[in-house]
């Protein structure tokens, strides 16, 4: 199949077929890109930190970075256009036809499940994110090793996040990039 195509189609079924946002779209494109060989697991977890530290939506920053990284400017735009199209049709149906249903408690019903399956997919985003910050790899030998650093600074940001809700997230981004240029730009 051609690229073109095929980014196009792959990325319009991870955008139909997720509810709950961008991060819930990361099992799938991380499935889809990897079943593929489009990239390994580690390119795409550099990839999600970049699409989560740059300005704009998620799940079309991720689009963009796996289209450009397989097809130049022409996968870009058939990456973006596969995951914006599917909620421009869905946005467009439930403007007019959901006035009718909004307060059908079947719909309500289907609403409250999708949303504890879009929990779902953001809780299996994040433990499959984690443990690759946790456990990397050695360039060198192959084998695993834990990550002590990235555990430490992902727990103090959560903390930090977490009680100190004043202090903007890029700050912690920003952090966790020059702790991350010095340990291993410097020290290793």
């Amino acid at each position: 199949m051609n690229i073109y195509l095929d980014l196009f189609l792959s990325f319009m079924k991870i955008s139909f077929f997720t509810i709950g946002g961008g991060y819930a779209m990361i099992p799938l494109i991380q499935s889809t890109v990897t079943e593929k060989g489009w990239m390994t697991q580690d390119m795409l977890i550099n990839f999600i930190g970049i699409a989560e530290s740059t300005p704009g939506p998620f799940s079309v920053n991720i689009s963009t970075f796996v289209g450009y990284n397989m097809g130049g400017a022409l996968g870009v735009f058939c990456a973006s256009m596969g995951i914006l199209i599917p909620p421009f049709i869905i946005i467009l149906f439930i403007y007019y036809v959901g006035k009718k249903f909004a307060t059908n408690p079947y719909v309500l019903g289907v609403m409250s499940f999708l949303r504890a399956s879009a929990i779902a997919l953001i809780f299996t985003a994040f433990i499959s994110i984690a443990y690759s910050t946790i456990i990397i790899s050695n360039e060198l030998t192959g084998k695993p090793s834990f990550n002590w650093l990235g555990l430490i600074i992902m727990v103090l940001s959560f903390l930090g996040m977490r009680f100190f809700k004043k202090i903007h997230p890029v700050f912690y981004i920003l952090i966790s990039a020059a702790i991350g240029i010095v340990f291993y730009g410097f020290v290793l």
